[in-house]
């Protein structure tokens, strides 16, 4: 749908959703996945591999999400998918509005998180992290959101042109 050349994924996991992310990509278009544990890189790799997913489509850099997140172009990408750490989501959003450029879309997983999300009663730190992120977006006039209430929750939000990401 965004013809995406130019994806960041945070939370690489063992490839699962970066394949999907490829797969929905341009021929052409290059996937960046972080993630703090090297031996989640290493296994996305092989599942690349064994996918078939060219090399040089698949960029993994290990570190944590928001040490890694600064390094990256502003406005370069079309989507950044994020699967990190709950409790810093808040923190993803802020990297991921100077990462996408106009037009772009910013996805978190688990923003139903089991279900949790929607009871106020409920305060554990990724509940509220969560909550809280949702508040954000909805509140963010830059931003389009969509809740997906597909598995633990899908939250996406296109930035839209402003003059200030002009």
């Amino acid at each position: 749908m965004l013809d995406a050349r130019a994806v960041v994924e945070i939370g690489t996991g063992t490839g699962v959703s970066g394949l999907w992310l490829l797969r929905g990509m341009r021929s052409d278009g290059v996937l960046t996945t972080v993630d703090i544990e090297t031996e989640h890189q290493r296994l996305a790799r092989q599942s690349f591999t064994e996918a078939g997913i060219a090399n040089q489509r698949a960029r993994t850099i290990s570190g944590a999400a928001l040490d890694v997140l600064p390094r990256l172009t502003d406005g370069h990408y079309d989507i950044v998918f994020c699967d990190g750490d709950k409790a810093e989501y808040a923190a993803y959003l802020k990297e991921a509005l100077r990462l996408l450029r106009p037009g772009g879309v910013v996805a978190f997983d688990n923003a139903l998180w089991h279900d949790r999300v929607a009871d106020p009663a409920q305060r554990d730190e990724e509940s509220v992290a969560i909550r809280d992120l949702g508040k954000e977006i909805a509140s963010n006039e830059a931003l389009v959101p969509v809740l997906l209430p597909v598995g633990d929750g899908l939250l996406l939000a296109k930035k839209e042109w402003t003059p200030e990401t002009d």
